[in-house]
């Protein structure tokens, strides 16, 4: 017999926090009791606050929603329990083979842009080809690139999605922005259900021009695309890319596992003569 106790705040929050997990992936609580082991009446308690999970079955909740580490962290804190995934900083002196491994990939991508960005679209990392274009950009609007930076973010951390968006930053360039626009809402607002980051992100967005009517198209339940085509057009030059977005994922690491890495690919030859010639490299 299932055991219930009476509802305590930790049991509501983490009662709280599964059935929006469960929710946002669309699973049945039938489907859910299946997969985690347990019967579907224990799994309503648990959501309900009536019944506490246990450690073991908290993970094993976890695992049966694919949930990420950091989430799997904020679930044993809402429940009572203390964190068991520890975070690091990408500086720190034991994530080197971790940096040295992504600036490689990034090099190797030269001189096309990549990047490496965190869950909330910070930039963590960019290689030379990402600054140059940015630098472009700046330069065109009679700027520095630091100088936009600071526009777009403030002093906060330099973020893609406000690069992406806002009115100052790369928008304006993008002939194909009604399109592109919605996709970026789409995965934003898919992503802000259960990540208060992007949650929060997704607030300063919305505030910027435009925003409010793109997101009228966007649908949170679709099914998202990874690559994302744009049509740039800078100072007369058309720059036709798309982007790929891939993890960098290491098992049961969360710093590495919070890690995202954007390729960006020229979708003809016309732009990746382009991209080679504002390297310097010769035709």
């Amino acid at each position: 017999m299932n055991a219930i106790h009476p509802m305590s705040a930790a049991s509501t929050r983490f009662g709280d926090s599964l059935r929006r997990a469960r929710a946002v992936r669309r699973r049945s609580q039938l489907d859910l009791a299946l997969s985690a082991g347990l019967s579907q009446r224990h799994l309503s308690f648990l959501e309900s606050g009536r019944s506490q999970p246990s450690r073991a079955m908290l993970l094993r909740l976890a695992e049966a929603l694919d949930l990420g580490l950091a989430d799997r962290n904020d679930w044993l804190i809402a429940a009572g329990f203390a964190p068991i995934y520890a975070q690091r900083a990408i500086e720190a002196p034991d994530m080197t083979p971790v940096r040295e491994a992504l600036a490689r990939m990034l090099r190797h991508h030269e001189p096309f842009p990549a990047m490496v960005i965190d869950r909330a679209w910070n930039l963590v990392i960019a290689n030379e080809a990402t600054q140059r274009m940015i630098a472009t950009v700046a330069m065109l609007g009679g700027t520095t690139e630091d100088a936009l930076w600071r526009t777009v973010c403030g002093d906060g951390p330099r973020n893609m999605i406000r690069m992406s968006l806002h009115p100052d930053g790369l928008r304006r360039y993008v002939v194909n922005a009604d399109e592109v626009v919605v996709a970026i809402l789409s995965r934003l607002a898919q992503e802000a259900l259960d990540h208060p980051p992007s949650a929060r992100l997704r607030e300063v967005v919305m505030a910027y021009p435009g925003m409010a009517a793109a997101a009228r198209n966007v649908d949170v339940t679709a099914r998202l695309s990874p690559v994302l085509a744009t049509h740039f057009r800078i100072a007369g030059q058309d720059l036709r890319l798309f982007a790929m977005l891939s993890r960098f994922d290491m098992p049961r690491d969360l710093t590495a596992e919070d890690l995202r890495v954007e390729t960006l690919y020229p979708a003809d030859e016309t732009s990746e003569r382009a991209l080679r010639a504002l390297a310097g490299e010769a035709p």
